[in-house]
């Protein structure tokens, strides 16, 4: 009598699909000869690293559909902060990552690094995605360092899939997150008014001129301490306050014209105690620290293969090191930054006008 067929269940290798991916170490088809241990290592650090590159992705992806809406609703905030910090985490974990390779010794990789020929970590076009939805401005980049010229040269060359350009191009069509966040901080309701209100524009420049006299104060007061204790000249002190009221006058109205975005960007970080602001004021945040994880990514990357080949040149062809240390100056978030400069003591800034608007409502 035939044996009963026993019921498909599922299984912990079946589900993750391990057969397929454990084979996947062994280096390219025809790869003569295998791969010793030390670049076994070497390519399974990197295949983690796309791993996580492509969960990064998914999660920005998520966070760029929920931030493309015209209006962004309050219940989406969490979500979004929600992704974002999972970006963050992944980073701070691949930062560590760059430890396991450092148990590579510079002998180790010397063994086997001619066989990576031209390959270059440039060409991970899921990092270089990252970098685009994210915002990072092509002249921002070393010259020569152009990834969409690159990947184009890759897919004719048969490189790479048609599919990944295709991709990589979606990605570079769409505005990019730091667009999105600008956009959503114009709309900010400032002192109560929102874009399109009648007296919009004066509550706007109102505000801005507060703040900037609030300013002025404080740096009265900063003269006043140190001329008290004798620390340092005053002069100097002035001029060096009085640029700084100049930046920061020149940061919100650039050319005389009012920034929306960045007068909003300051009304939600200058009053983090409004209730309405709770959000806003930790989505904010939230982008902060995924940028540091990002810098300290590239930073432990850096410092990782400066210990590995010194300053030699880059298989790829780059500056090696020297690159990379030039992408440690990269920023994508700027006004999120600059933003900090030009913050006031609370007690020192006006009230809110209309605060009422800003409190917890169950009507609203």
């Amino acid at each position: 009598m035939e044996a009963e067929k026993q019921p498909s269940r599922m299984t912990y290798g079946n589900y993750l699909r391990l057969e397929e991916l454990l084979k996947l170490q062994e280096g390219p088809l025809d790869y003569s000869p295998k791969p010793c241990n030390d670049e076994k290592h070497f390519i399974i650090v990197h295949q983690a690293f796309e791993l996580w590159f492509k969960l990064v992705l998914t999660e920005l992806k998520q966070v760029h559909y929920l931030m493309s809406s015209e209006h962004i609703k309050e219940d989406s905030m969490p979500k979004i902060v929600h992704h974002l910090k999972r970006v963050s985490a992944v980073f701070d974990l691949m930062s560590q990552q760059w430890k396991v390779m450092e148990t590579l010794t510079p002998q180790d990789f010397l063994s086997f690094r001619d066989r990576l020929g031209t390959s270059s970590g440039f060409e991970s076009w899921q990092l270089r995605q990252i970098e685009i939805i994210l915002g990072l401005e092509h002249q921002q980049r070393d010259a020569g360092m152009d990834p969409i010229e690159h990947m184009e040269k890759l897919e004719r060359e048969g490189k790479i899939s048609t599919q990944a350009l295709l991709d990589f191009n979606t990605v570079l069509a769409a505005p990019s997150l730091n667009e999105l966040l600008k956009k959503w901080l114009h709309r900010t309701p400032i002192n109560g008014s929102f874009v399109g209100d009648a007296d919009d524009e004066r509550i706007v420049i109102d505000y801005i001129e507060s703040h900037l006299s609030a300013m002025n104060k404080h740096s009265d007061t900063v003269v006043e301490h140190f001329e008290s204790i004798g620390h340092g000249d005053p002069i100097n002190l002035r001029e060096r306050l009085e640029k700084s009221m100049l930046n920061a006058k020149d940061f919100l109205s650039p050319e005389g014209k009012v920034d929306r975005s960045r007068a909003g960007l300051l009304f939600i970080e200058s009053y983090r105690e409004l209730p309405l602001l709770a959000w806003p004021r930790v989505l904010i945040d939230s982008f902060v620290e995924l940028e540091e994880s990002i810098l300290l990514f590239r930073n432990s990357h850096a410092r990782m293969v400066e210990r590995m080949i010194g300053r030699r040149m880059g298989t790829g062809g780059s500056s090696g090191v020297d690159y990379l240390d030039a992408t440690l100056k990269y920023r994508i978030f700027v006004d999120l930054w600059t933003i900090r400069t030009i913050l006031v003591r609370r007690d020192l800034l006006p009230d809110v006008a209309n605060s009422e608007f800003y409190g917890f409502s169950s009507q609203r």
